[in-house]
């Protein structure tokens, strides 16, 4: 497993909601590659929560669209856009469950459209709900003029 990088911190400007580390009110995910999948481990926060003692199925739909954008990034090489979402609630994300695995990974690309498949897990690896969100990705190009992609090496982690 290796950790992903994330360029983007302290970049003017820069104050994601589900990626930012600074950003206090936020997720404040990072990743790790894991072979094809793209994994997080994040323990929710009552802040978060929904109906009582359960993780927000919205903020679930956004942990999913997160990391979809950071399997684009890493393993798609480029930058895109959320097209399209879909999202299984299949049993409780409890709030004093421990910490949540989360993996996603690229089920197709069809010309420029990535169809990403995401998974959210407890911590007895069950599956609780899971998602397919479309992105339409950029070329290089445009991903590195238009969108701040910042290039696929800017995403190892070092170890600095």
């Amino acid at each position: 497993m290796r950790k992903i990088r994330n360029p983007f911190r302290g970049r003017e400007g820069y104050s994601c909601f589900g990626c930012s580390p600074d950003h206090l009110s936020g997720l404040q995910l990072s990743f790790f590659e894991e072979g094809d999948d793209i994994l997080s481990v994040w323990e929710p926060k009552p802040r978060f929560e929904g109906y009582h003692g359960v993780l927000h199925g919205g903020i679930q739909a956004t942990i999913m669209d997160e990391i979809a954008s950071w399997v684009v990034y890493v393993k798609i090489k480029v930058a895109g856009l959320t097209s399209s979402m879909n999202v299984r609630y299949h049993k409780p994300v409890y709030m004093n469950g421990g910490e949540i695995t989360i993996r996603a990974r690229v089920l197709q690309m069809r010309r420029n459209l990535a169809d990403i498949w995401v998974g959210i897990y407890n911590k007895e690896n069950e599956l609780c709900s899971e998602g397919t969100v479309v992105f339409f990705t950029f070329s290089e190009k445009k991903s590195k003029e238009s969108y701040f992609y910042p290039g696929e090496d800017a995403f190892v982690d070092d170890g600095s």
